[in-house]
């Protein structure tokens, strides 16, 4: 199924960010030697509270300052267990934390405004975070030519929001990611590029393998276009920059998430049973395939607690993300209630 890598022809970007827009939010080879320059960045605090905001019942926006994002300040939407009060300075109390990531040309709200996520019982005694990580950020530290620097979305939400929220605002250590689309690319990166993190990890048509042939790279650097800045910014360019384009390419992080629960999940791009009739998505037929690929390397490189739902007939839309979540709800859960490994 991944022999199809190609590395012929330097990818052409694409006219066709109106129409990837269209579709909002997100997107998404082959080779099997490990991407060279994976790593974790750097702890540090470099984040401060401007602004605390009640939105609703158990909503909490908080305006962050970020040393990552060059002092911007952006917002992250807490949704808040029972028993938390905003105006205990003591924060003795801490929650388990679940980390749920939004996607293309989406933003902070979006889970909120788009789901029944703030009516799900089970989720009253966790802290559920839900970042800012731009309009198009790909959870990353963008390479710009080699520069690095603003935006560090990867170290700002790791790093910075992160040590932040576990200090002062009662999130605990034991902690889980999940995300649709660019959100699901960005769920299983963080998961994968810093070990120990996060104790299970969901994607919901996730962009989990954007070299997996010439369509895949266009597709992704056409959305790199929508930035309204050189898309080669983000990890540079695929052939000349391919170590930095497979360090952000979770097919190559298989091993890397081999021992944590993982769920993938995607229909095939035709109308399902939440779709109206006769539409059709190549972006998730897209990544659909990246899923599949995915899948596949997971299960060669040993991984036993591996779930998959690829439903078949289904578009890139909201429905099928808050019907996915609620599916991988029990797992995710277990695994953030399961005792610390020794």
């Amino acid at each position: 199924m991944n022999s199809r890598t190609s590395r012929r022809a330097r990818p052409v970007l694409l006219v066709l960010v109106a129409l990837l827009l269209a579709m909002a939010p997100n997107t998404p080879t082959l080779a099997a030697t490990p991407p060279s320059d994976v790593r974790a960045s750097a702890p540090t605090r470099g984040a401060e509270v401007v602004g605390v905001r009640q939105v609703a019942d158990r909503q909490v926006d908080l305006s962050v300052r970020s040393a990552a994002l060059g002092g911007r300040t952006v917002n992250v939407r807490l949704l808040t267990p029972d028993g938390w009060n905003p105006q205990d300075q003591d924060r003795r109390r801490h929650w388990p934390t679940l980390w749920l990531l939004h996607g293309c040309c989406g933003d902070y709200t979006s889970w909120t405004s788009r789901t029944d996520i703030a009516r799900i019982d089970s989720l009253r005694d966790v802290l559920v975070v839900m970042p800012e990580a731009g309009w198009n950020g790909w959870y990353s530290d963008w390479w710009n030519y080699g520069q690095g620097g603003d935006p560090a979305w990867e170290t700002f939400h790791t790093g910075e929001l992160r040590r932040l929220l576990e200090d002062d605002w009662g999130a605990g250590p034991q902690r889980v990611v999940a995300g649709l689309s660019m959100g699901g690319q960005g769920a299983l990166l963080y998961a994968a590029r810093h070990p120990g993190l996060f104790k299970a990890a969901a994607a919901y048509s996730g962009s989990v393998h954007p070299l997996l042939n010439d369509e895949s790279v266009n597709r992704i650097m056409g959305f790199f276009a929508g930035q309204g800045n050189d898309p080669l910014r983000v990890w540079g360019d695929p052939v000349a920059q391919r170590n930095v384009w497979a360090a952000h390419d979770p097919y190559y992080l298989a091993k890397r998430l081999k021992t944590i629960p993982v769920y993938l999940s995607c229909g095939d791009g035709t109308a399902g049973p939440l779709d109206p009739p006769g539409a059709r998505n190549a972006l998730e037929a897209d990544f659909n395939r990246q899923n599949h690929a995915l899948a596949t390397a997971l299960e060669r490189a040993g991984a036993h607690h591996v779930t998959t739902n690829f439903y078949g007939p289904g578009t890139h839309s909201w429905p099928y993300w808050e019907r996915e979540l609620h599916a991988s709800l029990p797992m995710l859960l277990g695994a953030l209630r399961a005792p610390a490994a020794s």
